[in-house]
């Protein structure tokens, strides 16, 4: 069993619009990218992260009745990460400054795709993402493997929850303190407020980017 993991740049363009979930550019977009790297829009659910609870922690499996699911607009459940037992079934997740997770079984073939942001971290969302894995699906944690989006360093992007820690940092320790093994992660380390092959929603608003935008990770398992 193979995993396909895929991270869009600036070039790929813009993959959220908040204020229009049926922009027409950002689902074009979404579809280019996906198509150049194997996958229809159509076998892809994406995650829907909406802060409308205290809630930050919300996981739910989909299945290829969920697929196209969000991709166009937001007609599937909110939630914090998404769960496929379902080959050729693509997880799909727009980031701002958060750092999206791919955690993949392989013996298992379940895949996990789960958004860690400021709102999660704070409620050990890291952990408890595979804390889910092991509770619902008997995963063994040091048999998962990881991978992590780059993410804006702590000189501009200082998680105060964690005394000022980077929202990486802290997303290696909860993963760690579930059982991942660090040998199994995968990480990408470009810092988002300082690369500019990535989208930075703080540094947009800071006024260092002229544009805003998300930029993406989807992942699936394939034969």
């Amino acid at each position: 069993m193979d995993i396909l993991v895929a991270i869009s740049k600036v070039n790929d363009g813009n993959m959220s619009n908040s204020k229009n979930k049926a922009d027409r550019n950002v689902i074009a977009n979404r579809s280019s990218f996906l198509a150049r790297n194997g996958i229809d829009i159509k076998q892809t659910t994406k995650v829907n992260t909406v802060y409308e609870s205290d809630n930050y922690c919300r996981y739910y499996e989909v299945t290829e009745m969920h697929q196209g699911g969000g991709m166009s607009y937001d007609d599937i459940s909110v939630a914090d990460a998404l769960v496929t037992r379902c080959i050729n079934h693509a997880l799909f997740l727009p980031i701002a400054d958060c750092v999206g997770a791919v955690i993949f079984d392989s013996s298992k073939q379940i895949l996990m795709l789960s958004h860690l942001g400021r709102h999660a971290l704070e409620q050990d969302g890291g952990f408890k993402s595979i804390k889910f894995l092991v509770d619902h699906y008997h995963c063994n944690p040091d048999k998962l493997s990881v991978w992590l989006t780059p993410a804006p360093g702590p000189d501009v992007y200082p998680l105060y929850a964690f005394n000022g820690r980077s929202i990486k940092n802290v997303v290696f320790q909860q993963l760690q303190s579930a059982g991942i093994n660090p040998k199994n992660i995968t990480d990408n380390s470009a810092d988002t407020s300082k690369n500019l092959d990535y989208y930075s929603h703080s540094e947009f608003l800071k006024g260092n980017r002229p544009d805003d935008g998300r930029y993406s990770i989807v992942a699936m398992m394939q034969n």
